[in-house]
C-alpha cells in the first residue's frame, strides 16, 4: 500500500502543474455575474485574464491544490488499491465501487482546499495589483474563513463535494479499467506509454462529464460570500437561482476548459502512476530474485495497472 500513496503522490504534483491555468479559467467562468459577464468564453478569458493580470494570474491559487492535491492522489489510489483487494474479484463493478469510495473518503481534504483555491482565483479579478487583498495566500484564507465562520466555514460545499467525488471517481477508474483492457496495454508493447495517456485523459473526460453540473454549483457555493454578501442560502437554491436567472446552460459553464485541461491532468497522472508502480515493483522482484542470474519477467501492465495488484 506504501507504493499506492507514493505513486499517487508523484502522479499528484504532475497533474497540478499541468492544468492549473484552465482550472482557474473554469471557475471564473463558472460563477462570473451574469448580468455583467467579464468573459465572453474560454479563449477570451485566458486572453483577458494574461493581459490584466500577467500569467501570474492563471496561476493563483495554485499553493491550495500543490499541498492538497498530492496528499488527495495519494489517499485515492491508496484506498481505492486497498479496496480492490478488500473485495477480491476484479469486476467493473468493483472497479466502480472502490473508486466511488476513495472519492468520498478524500473529500474530507478536498472540500477545504478547493474552498481556498476558489476564494484566491477570484481575488483581485481583473486587477494586475490587487489594491486591497483579502487573504495573503490558502493558509491565511482558510484560517481567516475559521475565524469568521468556524468548522462549518471551511467545509462550505461538503455536500456538493461529495455528490460529485463519489461517483466521479466510481467512473473515473471504471473508465481506466475498461480502456487499459481494451488498449492491451503491455510492457513489451512499443506503444504502451501513449495508450496509457490516452486511457488516463479519456478517464477523466468522462469523469467530469458525468459530474461537471454538480461542480458548477459547488464553485458558486464556494465562492459565494467572497464579497461579504451571501447570494445562496442553500444548494437548492442555488440550483433554483442559476436555472431562473440563466437557463440549463448554467450547468455548462467553462466545460471547454475543463475537458481541455482535464485530459492533459490526467493521463500525466495515470500514466505516472502506473509506470512508477510498474517499475518500482520490478525493482522490488529484482531483490527479491537476486541469487538468480535474472529477475522475474513482469506480467502484463494490464493486470498491474489493476488496482487489485496496486
Amino acid at each position: 500500500m506504501a507504493l499506492d500513496f507514493a505513486a499517487g503522490c508523484a502522479g499528484g504534483a504532475a497533474g497540478v502543474l499541468v492544468g492549473h491555468p484552465f482550472d482557474t479559467v473554469k471557475v471564473r467562468l463558472q460563477v462570473q455575474n451574469v448580468d455583467k459577464p467579464l468573459y465572453r468564453g474560454t479563449f477570451h478569458c485566458f486572453q483577458s485574464i494574461i493581459r490584466q493580470e500577467s500569467m501570474l494570474g492563471l496561476y493563483k491559487g495554485i499553493g491550495s491544490p500543490m499541498m492538497g492535491l498530492t496528499f488527495i492522489n495519494a489517499i485515492v489510489f491508496g484506498v481505492q488499491g486497498n479496496a480492490m483487494r478488500h473485495l477480491g474479484r476484479d469486476t467493473p463493478l468493483n472497479q466502480f465501487l472502490a473508486g466511488a469510495a476513495a472519492g468520498a473518503i478524500q473529500c474530507v481534504i478536498c472540500c477545504p482546499m478547493e474552498l481556498a483555491k476558489t476564494r484566491m482565483q477570484m481575488q483581485g479579478t481583473g486587477e494586475k495589483k490587487s489594491k486591497k487583498k483579502m487573504y495573503k495566500n490558502s493558509l491565511d484564507c482558510l484560517v481567516r474563513i475559521y475565524n469568521k465562520e468556524g468548522f462549518r466555514g471551511i467545509n462550505r460545499g461538503m455536500v456538493t463535494t461529495l455528490l460529485r467525488e463519489t461517483p466521479g471517481f466510481g467512473v473515473y477508474f471504471l473508465a481506466y479499467d475498461v480502456l487499459t483492457r481494451s488498449l492491451g496495454c503491455e510492457p513489451e508493447d512499443p506503444y504502451m506509454i501513449p495508450k496509457l495517456l490516452f486511457a488516463g485523459g479519456m478517464s477523466g473526460i468522462a469523469s467530469w462529464l458525468s459530474t461537471y453540473p454538480v461542480d458548477v454549483i459547488k464553485s458558486r457555493l464556494q465562492a459565494d460570500g467572497l464579497g461579504g454578501v451571501n447570494k445562496y442560502s442553500s444548494i437548492m437554491d442555488c440550483v433554483r437561482q442559476s436555472l431562473q436567472n440563466e437557463g440549463w446552460r448554467v450547468f455548462t459553464r467553462g466545460l471547454t476548459s475543463t475537458l481541455l485541461r482535464a485530459f492533459p491532468v490526467n493521463a500525466t497522472t495515470f500514466a505516472t502512476v502506473t509506470l512508477f508502480l510498474m517499475y518500482m515493483r520490478q525493482g522490488e522482484e529484482c531483490s527479491i530474485q537476486n541469487s538468480e542470474p535474472q529477475c522475474v519477467q513482469l506480467q502484463p501492465l494490464q493486470q498491474q495497472t489493476q488496482p487489485t495488484s496496486m
